[in-house]
């Protein structure tokens, strides 16, 4: 997997290239496809790269982008979030797993 494809968009078409084809979305307590109608809890899913983007002018303009599989629903798709993830409408479980992933 590419440590940097540049752009968000050119990001996304990248790692599309590569598989990740799904839309994900997050949940109060987990990760959504509205494709396939799955359901990720924070146990389901691998997060296999992310790449950061930050605002060159206005901070909300900062962004992360999660490459997200799961072997056990055969799930490959991105996540796309600003840095304001960590709402409190999204559970401690998935926060520390997103938390925790490596970033490259």
């Amino acid at each position: 997997m590419k440590e940097s494809f540049g752009t968000l968009s050119e990001t996304i078409n990248g790692l599309k290239n590569e598989g990740y084809t799904l839309d994900l979305n997050i949940r109060e307590e987990c990760i959504v496809c509205h494709q396939t109608n799955t359901i990720l809890s924070s146990d389901d899913f691998e997060i296999d790269k992310i790449y950061r983007f930050e605002g060159e002018s206005n901070p909300d303009d900062e962004a992360v982008v999660y490459a997200i599989s799961s072997s056990k629903y055969g799930v490959k798709g991105t996540l796309i979030n600003a840095y304001g993830i960590y709402a409190d409408s999204v559970s401690a479980a998935l926060v520390q797993k997103l938390q925790k992933a490596p970033s490259h």
